[in-house]
């Protein structure tokens, strides 16, 4: 079996075993997830990254193409512990360079401590520490990805018939599971390219603009960004993970990069009504710094970064978690039961709101 070598950007140079051989780079970031690794793997969020696992088994359960979350595994590279062969072949098949024999124990403790970082990796028989550092040389930083919604986002309009609720998605990203939750509950949903103007939302007419999950820093994604601020007000929104990141910037609120982020199924989230707690699934490296013109309504227990925002004068909702829980505990599906709530209660947005 041959070597592989990560080249962090605090200098340290890890070694491996070289499961899948390729040259690639990324931001090297880390789940604490347990199980969910195919959906981890599959989830659009996770683009341009080199994704750790820090459980030290990954594979046991093997490989079912019905819990993807999209039609590719999009981080760069992975890295655990122990990879099975299942997953090896199954990485292999969409050429992700993979390394395990890895401490991973030590390597998610050097994330946490250190934050995010820059990552290179080389991985195959003629891999060398030297050919790492050249792949860290070359790697950008997330906030330089401006075109990375494109590489996750559908090209054209697709329709998913149903009785219900018409929902514009506008895909920045969206996990697969985001819309089956939407789809159970009867919506009629038309997914829209990331870069969608308020024409192309006008000419679907929906009940509700929704802005899903996505890679990286929301500043990339302007265009989301100036068609929530044109159409706050004239119809409800809501948003999931990047998703309430776009919606705070463009009414008034600011975003900031997390030191290493939120990533597994065990961030514990306080309603700030009620004074629940529940648990939730997450995957993000950004956060709402400043909510404009938002409400904080629920915040993450360990650090109180904000988790939920609210406008009822505006009718928007929107969760920095991944409600539909894929994998995850279940304990906060009921948001898209409110969401399509809110959709038919148009009066309660202000229809003479104006963003300037």
């Amino acid at each position: 079996m041959s070597t592989a070598y990560l080249a962090l950007e605090n200098g340290r140079v890890v070694e491996g075993r070289a499961r899948v051989p390729g040259r690639t780079h990324g931001e090297i970031v880390f789940t604490t997830a347990y199980t969910g690794y195919e959906e981890s793997l599959t989830d659009p969020s996770y683009e341009e990254q080199i994704l750790t696992f820090a459980y030290p088994l990954i594979g046991n359960y093997g490989v079912r193409e019905e819990r993807f979350e999209s039609d590719r595994v999009h981080p760069n590279a992975a890295v655990a512990r122990d990879l099975t062969e299942e997953v090896v072949e199954w990485l292999d098949e969409q050429d992700t360079p993979a390394v395990d024999d890895v401490d991973t124990r030590d390597l998610v403790l050097d994330i946490r401590d250190v934050g995010a970082m820059k990552c290179g990796i080389a991985a195959g028989p003629d891999a060398t520490p030297e050919a790492a550092k050249a792949e860290l040389e070359a790697c950008p930083h997330m906030s330089e990805h401006r075109d990375i919604g494109a590489q996750v986002s559908v090209d054209e309009p697709q329709v998913y018939e149903g009785p219900g609720t018409d929902v514009a998605l506008v895909d920045c990203g969206a996990k697969g599971s985001i819309l089956d939750s939407l789809l159970e509950r009867d919506a009629h949903v038309t997914v829209l390219p990331h870069d969608s103007t308020r024409e192309d939302v006008e000419a679907v007419d929906p009940d509700l603009l929704f802005i899903s999950n996505g890679p990286g820093d929301p500043e990339n994604f302007e265009a989301a960004e100036d068609l929530v601020a044109e159409c706050a007000g004239e119809l409800p929104i809501a948003g999931i993970c990047l998703g309430q990141q776009v919606v705070a910037n463009a009414l008034g609120g600011s975003t900031e990069k997390m030191e290493f982020g939120h990533r597994g199924v065990n961030q514990p989230v306080r309603d700030l009504d009620s004074g629940r707690v529940v648990m939730t699934t997450q995957n993000h490296g950004y956060t709402v710094d400043e909510v404009g013109d938002l409400e904080v309504t629920q915040v993450n227990v360990n650090d109180d970064t904000p988790e939920g925002l609210d406008s009822d004068e505006l009718g928007i909702i929107t969760r920095q978690y991944h409600p539909e829980a894929h994998p995850g505990p279940h304990d906060s599906l009921t948001f898209f039961d409110d969401v399509l709530d809110l959709a038919e209660e148009p009066e309660a947005v202000a229809a003479d709101y104006s963003s300037d």
